[in-house]
């Protein structure tokens, strides 16, 4: 019986390969096909947006807290220096607000070397700790020197928070939405800001209200700290320390099983371009080295960013609509306003028309916006007329500012630098950003003493019109880009 069937077995394979064997071949090699043409296919359809959604989300509540301690001192400054004995004293009233810009540039030298040793997450943590003590030592203060170091505290918290924000955002999110994820950074503070001036309204109104503008700040960062510990890890940032496994299952987290491997042969592709590269990164290297060039547009971008006049106009926006008037608090909310839908407009935009023109238009907007003011310092113009160009010139600039020059540069910066300077590159470019703050604030107010608005005016409608030139000339369009394929097209560029 068992020789029986053996030979029928063998007489039966006989048979099949001498005619019939061609076309089991034939549907094998179909099947092939089929299934490299469904690879194919699931490469190019993008990733669920949605897997990354609350990662993203989590992350701008640091940018919210940004903007909220950024204007939390706005309207009770007149309470805190009463209660605090320093009432009329506009040195101590000017290191109240100065000192939390200090205590961010120091927290901005250190964030990248914080994010590239700790980990993107648990750098997220770690600004939110010196956010939640300096609000509640703030809020606690009976004097000037302990309000001082309660706002230098939240100060480090904000230099630490915003490059974290935006490297962790832009290697989270799916190329196709990352412009629009990259905009909830711009969004997110400008709500802190509007947050922080609906917070202070009561301060006239009830005793000490100032200090519970302080403590409800500790809410949305203890939010921020807790949250990280349910949130992705940057998979470059895994990959980059070595753990691979890790940085597949963060793929799969962020973007679905299905573009994991192509995900991850791009980042080997990057290791292998890569190879000769050391793995320490110098300051020399990103003022000299072979990326030098990338580092220098990041820096001049966030330069011309400050030097276009936009803290000017937030400085003189209230005085603007006073002589208009327009009671002070009604002016932030219009100010707010025209920030939060420019905003809108941009989060809509940048996926669409993509980063540069933006950002062109944008430079293009603010400095005929500027032109506006100049135009109402004409003592040849009706008062009336003088006064409408002064604030449709100021919030035209405001709407203009945050279509393009505000979001774009934290968006388009990690975008263009490769992963292995991005957050030092970061840490970096925002500790110019910082200094030319600084100085900015520090000198303005005498040059607008010397040199009269007009002149000072025309002088930032003359920065926007460089910027305008500078990234027609210098920047490079990536949007729908993963942030591999960048890295690969400019390590291809001499």
């Amino acid at each position: 019986m068992w020789g029986l069937q053996r030979e029928t077995s063998s007489s039966m394979y006989k048979r099949t390969s001498s005619r019939d064997y061609s076309p089991m071949v034939d549907v094998e090699d179909s099947l092939g096909l089929l299934q490299n043409d469904m690879d194919k296919e699931t490469e190019t359809t993008n990733p669920p947006w949605i897997c990354s959604l609350p990662h993203v989300l989590v992350a701008t509540i640091s940018s919210f807290l940004f903007g909220y301690h950024l204007g939390v001192v706005n309207e009770p400054l007149e309470s805190i220096s009463s209660d605090l004995g320093f009432s009329g004293d506009t040195l101590a009233e000017g290191l109240v607000v100065s000192v939390c810009l200090f205590g961010a540039f120091i927290g901005s030298l250190f964030s990248g070397g914080v994010a590239d040793g700790l980990g993107r997450r648990r750098a997220f943590q770690l600004c939110a700790l010196p956010m939640i003590l300096g609000a509640f030592v703030s809020g606690v203060s009976n004097s000037l020197a302990v309000m001082l170091l309660g706002r230098f505290l939240v100060g480090t918290g904000m230099g630490l928070g915003p490059p974290v924000a935006a490297l962790y955002v832009t290697e989270v999110s799916p190329a196709f939405v990352r412009g629009t994820y990259g905009s909830f950074i711009q969004i997110a503070t400008c709500l802190g800001l509007m947050g922080a001036l609906f917070i202070g309204i009561p301060v006239h109104n009830i005793t000490g209200w100032w200090r519970v503008c302080f403590w409800v700040s500790t809410i949305p960062a203890a939010a921020l700290a807790l949250g990280m510990f349910f949130c992705a890890e940057s998979p470059q940032w895994l990959f980059k320390q070595g753990k691979i496994a890790e940085a597949e299952a963060e793929f799969e987290r962020l973007l679905g099983g299905s573009h994991v491997k192509t995900a991850m042969a791009e980042l080997h592709k990057l290791e292998v371009d890569r190879a000769d590269e050391p793995d320490v990164v110098s300051l020399s290297e990103l003022l000299y080295g072979r990326h030098s060039r990338v580092v220098f547009i990041g820096s001049t971008l966030f330069a011309l960013q400050q030097l276009s006049g936009i803290n000017a106009v937030f400085y003189f926006s209230s005085t603007v609509f006073k002589s208009a008037g327009v009671p002070s608090d009604m002016a932030n909310i219009f100010v707010g306003i025209s920030n939060l839908l420019g905003s809108l407009i941009a989060m809509v935009l940048m996926d669409k028309v993509g980063r540069k023109l933006l950002l062109l238009w944008s430079f293009i907007g603010m400095a005929l916006a500027m032109a506006l003011q100049v135009g109402a310092t004409s003592s040849y113009l009706p008062h009336f007329s003088a006064l409408c160009l002064s604030v449709g010139g100021t919030l035209v600039f405001v709407l203009t500012f945050a279509l393009g020059a505000g979001p774009v540069p934290g968006l388009l910066l990690p975008e263009i630098f490769p992963s292995r300077i991005r957050a030092k590159a970061m840490a970096f470019c925002m500790s110019v950003h910082w200094v030319i703050n600084f100085f900015v604030g520090l000198l303005f107010l005498r040059l607008l003493e010397k040199l009269g608005p007009r002149l000072l005016y025309s002088m930032f409608s003359m920065f926007c019109l460089m910027a305008v030139m500078f990234v027609k000339r210098n920047v490079i369009e990536t949007k729908g880009k993963t942030l591999q394929e960048i890295e690969i097209s400019l390590l291809a560029k001499p």
